[in-house]
Order: C-alpha cells, then sequence, then structure tokens
C-alpha cells in the first residue's frame, strides 16, 4: 500500500500550494483574506455627536494611511442628532493595518462602534 507525500513546506512549516491544486487549502490563511492589497477600504465609525470626534476619528486614519485624504470622509447624524456615523476611505495595503487600525479605532474613548 503506497500513501501520498507529504506536501512540501516553507520555512516555518506551513505546506506550500500544490501547483496541480492552485486553490489554497483551508488552513491556508490567504483564504480568509478577500481584499487585495491594494485597495480602497471604508470603514464606518460610530460615536457620540461632539467636538473634536470627526478630528480625532481621521487622525487615527492618517496614523495608518499617510495617503489618507480628510475631504473624502462621510458624516451622517443618527435620527435624534445624538451620534454621528464618520465613514473614512483609506488604502488598506495589508491586513496587519487594517488590524491595527481597527484595534486604535475600538480603543478610541470617544468611538463606540466600528463598522
Amino acid at each position: 500500500m503506497t500513501t501520498p507525500a507529504d506536501p512540501p513546506k516553507d520555512h516555518e512549516g506551513v505546506a506550500l500550494p500544490d501547483p496541480q491544486h492552485p486553490d489554497p487549502s483551508p488552513s491556508d490563511p490567504r483564504r480568509d483574506s478577500l481584499i487585495e492589497y491594494p485597495s480602497k477600504f471604508p470603514i464606518k465609525v460610530m460615536g457620540a455627536r461632539q467636538d473634536g470626534f470627526v478630528h480625532a476619528v481621521t487622525q487615527v486614519a492618517e496614523q495608518f494611511d499617510p495617503t489618507f485624504d480628510a475631504s473624502t470622509v462621510e458624516l451622517r447624524e443618527s435620527g435624534k442628532g445624538n451620534y454621528l456615523g464618520v465613514t473614512i476611505t483609506v488604502t488598506a495595503t495589508s491586513r496587519e493595518q487594517l488590524d491595527n487600525l481597527y484595534r486604535a479605532l475600538t480603543s478610541h474613548p470617544m468611538v463606540k462602534v466600528v463598522l
């Protein structure tokens, strides 16, 4: 009885793609991302309507995207005007960049929700 050979692995022990089966395996981290990098990526941030909220959100965006253009910011008030939705569009260059941006936004004291 013959057994299939183990697939070749990289220096970290992760299986390399099989050229005869180019789709990544279910455990391949590339399968987790549907985003192609670089790309424009909108992020909606919700918070209480207060002075400095929009500025705080744009400052965080600028930390993670040096090409961020504040003129693209979109604002939307809640029905009663107590909350403000701020949509920022960043140039996403990696999953790590987006993860770090989300962490910074969600940990900001003025931010209630990040979508």
